[in-house]
């Protein structure tokens, strides 16, 4: 499914703007990089994949899922790759027995607090969290959390003998273009970098504190419409789970294929991917190389697409003489002669600077100008 879909590479961290390079050895392999750029990009910059949940290249690192974890001769611990700069020759492991074995005890203990309903779950088969379950080599979980109490888990309404459970919340719909389901976040913090570093809203804040740390829309409101975010969707592109989804990809299902496009709502020019299911558009995808954008956008054009197909929408040129009389479907011969021979009766009684034109914001630059 996902070999129809244009992949957005993804190196962990941002790319470092030193002039300086350095030299290390990634497992035996030579590379050369930035100074100041992470391990984990430049693992990623000679095609190893170093496991990851919380860190993007559009964000700045973050080190909180302890999966990126990586072992450094010379160097005690095992750090996070993706907080961890680039040294002149290091040597740095990825893959051996002893990180796969930490690696699989911290997937296991996310899995534990995770509803396990993959099969009938929106991001089947397009969620990080099954991705690096697999990545890792899990099997099997050890851990199980108590229903209720003070060490519940967060997925479960009630336990077997109907007690309410305290840590669970109830599923957000409130906004129109995505929901938010608690249940099966993992605290990752993404989507909340996201709206600060990205879109710069603030909307979303971690409150809590340890296992008892979740999302929240701030402290005035639980409610996501009635909370200060603007429904760019940075937040649901970041999330690695379904957690934050697309209430388009829940009603119809997980897109098998995309293409390249441009956003037709105004003339900015931002590039997304067309994500669809059979002939169905199910969501539109800021495209991260896109150069007006550069991955992001805005409400119309992350989740307004629907005025395309809309039944509202004037798909022939009309005409009127007068703001009293009805409009008239004509042809587009009609309505240029009709437009033509009232701009220059105007121009005739008014002089050449009389006439003004206004045109659509949905026009591009060079349609505008012409």
């Amino acid at each position: 499914m996902k070999d129809f879909i244009i992949p957005d590479r993804d190196f962990g961290t941002p790319a470092s703007k030193s002039k300086t390079m350095v030299t290390l050895t990634i497992d035996g392999f030579d590379v050369t990089v930035p100074e100041g750029t992470s391990i984990m990009r430049a693992a990623a910059e000679i095609g190893i994949s170093v496991p990851k949940l919380c860190a993007s290249d559009n964000m700045e690192a973050f080190g909180s899922c302890r999966l990126c974890l990586v072992e450094i001769e010379g160097r005690n611990g095992t750090p996070a790759s993706c907080t961890t700069p680039v040294a002149p020759g290091l040597k740095v492991h990825t893959q051996n027995s002893k990180l796969k074995q930490l690696r699989r005890g911290v997937m296991e203990l996310y899995i534990s607090d995770h509803p396990l309903d993959c099969l009938t779950c929106a991001a089947n088969g397009d969620c990080e969290l099954q991705d690096m379950a697999g990545a890792v080599g899990l099997r099997d979980v050890r851990y199980e959390a108590a229903p209720t109490g003070e060490f519940a888990n967060h997925f479960k309404a009630k336990n077997t003998s109907g007690e309410a459970n305290p840590q669970w919340l109830p599923k957000d719909n409130s906004n129109p273009y995505f929901a938010y389901d608690p249940a099966k976040c993992i605290v990752c913090s993404r989507c909340v970098r996201a709206c600060e570093e990205v879109q710069g809203t603030f909307a979303l804040t971690i409150e809590g504190r340890g296992f008892d740390s979740r999302v929240s829309f701030g402290a005035k409101t639980d409610d996501a419409l009635a909370s200060d975010c603007v429904s760019c969707g940075a937040c649901v592109q970041a999330c690695p789970t379904a957690t934050l989804q697309e209430k388009s990809v829940i009603d119809i299902g997980t897109p098998d294929r995309s293409i390249i496009t441009t956003c037709a709502y105004c003339g900015v020019g931002c590039s997304f991917k067309a994500e669809m299911r059979g002939d169905e558009l199910v969501r539109m995808t800021p495209y991260k190389h896109g150069k007006a954008n550069r991955g992001h956008s805005c409400v119309k054009g992350r989740f307004a697409y629907g005025y395309a197909t809309h039944q509202d929408r004037i798909l022939k040129p009309m005409i009127r003489d007068s703001i009293d009389q009805p409009w008239q479907e004509v042809s587009w011969a009609e309505a240029m002669d009709f437009a033509a021979a009232k701009m220059k009766g105007i121009q005739a009684k008014y002089g050449r600077n009389s006439v003004g034109v206004i045109t659509s914001s949905r026009c591009t630059n060079e349609e505008t100008y012409l």
